[in-house]
């Protein structure tokens, strides 16, 4: 037991040190880029997407669903059945659930690859879907939400459509309090998720809001005047405005350290939450880094401790990899003594399907 204790305190500053090194390479831009080539023959684009360690699920403006082996970043999966572009997608376990241009919403086997289940329900677009239990909400073109109970994979129960905005409803993000939706109209609506009942609506983006994320008590939004907000749920106060992005900023994700933006200027920005969320930071500090790699609109991103993984009007699904391009040894600081370590080691990915409480909440006003 002692030689255990003793090996674990000789690689506990060697572990610091690697983590160290990981955030360096965050806010220098220092990475090593992995390509995929979607190729697809007539329409081009990967409009969505969602990955895990075994494989990276997308969604392209070519109709499909392709799945990715990450080992190999070889295609492994094409599954085909809608017939408009596949705009938004989740799964969990075997089953993907889709969202398109052609209206429907539809169920799939990753297993197997076969389409389960077509709902028919939106007259318009399906944009963007969210769901997390026994529970989908999904959002349309049609300027609706639907929020739905799904029975089983193959069964989904229509609990309420809500209404109220006065343009697409582009976005929508959900936890145990709240459903936050954002639209082309310029507004986020916040909505009861127990009795769905509106609660109130958030002002200030002067034009569509294209995206968000919404977890405890902070909202993200991106939106066509080329800015992000953070936004309080709880008081509907807008508590920064980042400013940076040439054109719509199109996908937004955070996590306890970090906002990561995609937009139609081609463009990755990460962003220091941190510095975000203190009124005291200069503006000019909160942008860590911009990535420039993809050659067309960034449409979709998510991220983890360690890698970036976007998706772009280029065809193409990038994997910025934060662990694997060494940093200079010598530009690091010593590594940490054991009992010195930073305070916040608990990094969790933006993962849109963890409701774990997150240390940013402290932050915030009360």
């Amino acid at each position: 037991r002692f030689a255990e204790g003793e090996y674990f305190r000789r690689m506990y500053p060697l572990i610091l040190h690697d983590v160290q090194r990981v955030e360096q390479n965050w806010r220098s831009g220092n990475h090593e880029l992995h390509r995929i080539d979607c190729n697809s023959e007539n329409s081009k684009g990967v409009y969505c997407l969602q990955y895990d360690d075994d494989k990276i699920v997308s969604g392209l403006r070519d109709n499909t669903i392709k799945i990715w082996d990450r080992p190999s970043l070889q295609c492994s999966k094409v599954m085909t059945g809608h017939t408009g572009s596949v705009l938004c997608l989740q799964y969990e376990g075997d089953i993907i659930i889709t969202g398109s241009s052609d209206t429907t919403i539809r169920v799939w086997s990753i297993k197997t690859g076969e389409q389960l289940t077509m709902v028919q329900h939106h007259s318009e677009a399906v944009l963007h879907l969210r769901f997390s239990g026994d529970m989908l909400v999904t959002c349309s073109k049609d300027r609706n939400i639907a929020v739905w109970r799904m029975v089983s994979p193959t069964n989904f129960e229509l609990r309420e459509t809500l209404v109220g905005h006065r343009a697409a409803v582009n976005v929508v993000d959900f936890d145990d309090r709240f459903i936050v939706s954002a639209s082309g109209d310029r507004t986020l609506r916040i909505w009861n998720t127990s009795d769905l009942h509106y609660v109130q609506s958030l002002h200030g983006h002067r034009r569509g809001i294209a995206c968000l994320q919404y977890r405890d008590r902070l909202v993200v939004s991106g939106s066509s005047d080329n800015t992000i907000r953070l936004w309080d749920v709880d008081c509907g106060a807008c508590l920064r405005i980042l400013e940076g992005h040439n054109e719509l900023v199109r996908c937004i994700r955070f996590d306890d350290r970090r906002i990561v933006s995609g937009a139609y200027d081609g463009t990755i920005k990460v962003w220091d939450l941190k510095a975000a969320l203190d009124p005291r930071a200069p503006s000019e500090g909160v942008c860590l880094r911009t990535l420039v790699e993809h050659r067309g609109r960034v449409f979709r991103l998510q991220f983890d401790t360690f890698q970036i993984v976007s998706s772009s009007h280029d065809d193409t699904i990038l994997i910025w990899d934060f662990v694997a391009k060494r940093s200079d040894d010598n530009d690091l600081e010593p590594p940490w003594e054991i009992g010195d370590e930073p305070e916040e080691m608990t990094w969790q990915s933006d993962n849109e399907d963890s409701k774990s409480n997150s240390s940013f909440t402290s932050k915030l006003p009360s």
